[in-house]
């Protein structure tokens, strides 16, 4: 069974396209192409699924039209509009220094000053040219890369230099 801390979100699945089972997939994150993943994780139902790929095209810099295996109906690939779709952890290429955004979602956050915890990450906003983490509960803090000091993949925990003040906003 996959567990939730083994994947992480990557993009959704809109409308079919086409009457072959083709959907399309607004994504996030790439990182399926660049590991020449063989499968994507679905939330069906709140139960997450492998889906093996058939073959993907990218359509846009943020979408791809997805063919999975065994979805061959326009109504099959309906079925799956909406659905959450993850990638595993252990198949991603974050090692070194290629730590993507999408990658550090539930994360713990940890003020670098007191050492102590701020709040697990639930998503990460960098559609505005400054980063957000958004903690669970709602709370939102920089996500600079000048504020992290330390980020320590296997705890799955980032030290971060809060400014003065911010936590009591």
């Amino acid at each position: 069974m996959i567990k939730q801390e083994d994947v992480y979100r990557i993009g959704r699945l809109g409308k079919p396209h086409g009457v072959k089972g083709e959907v399309s997939l607004q994504f996030s994150d790439d990182v399926f192409d660049r590991v020449e993943a063989e499968y994507l994780v679905l939330e069906t139902e709140g139960i997450l699924v492998p889906f093996f790929m058939e073959e993907y095209r990218f359509r846009s810099a943020g979408t791809a039209l997805v063919k999975f295996c065994d979805v061959d109906t326009q109504e099959q690939a309906a079925r799956l509009t909406g659905s959450s779709v993850y990638f595993p952890r252990s198949l991603s290429d974050d090692g070194g220094e290629n730590l993507s955004w999408a990658g550090i979602v539930g994360y713990s956050l940890v003020d670098a000053a007191t050492g102590a915890t701020v709040g697990r990450i639930a998503a990460v906003d960098d559609t505005t040219a400054n980063v957000l983490f958004e903690l669970e509960g709602g709370k939102l803090i920089p996500a600079s890369e000048e504020l992290i000091t330390t980020v320590d993949k296997e705890g799955r925990i980032i030290e971060i230099e809060l400014p003065e003040g911010l936590l009591a906003l």
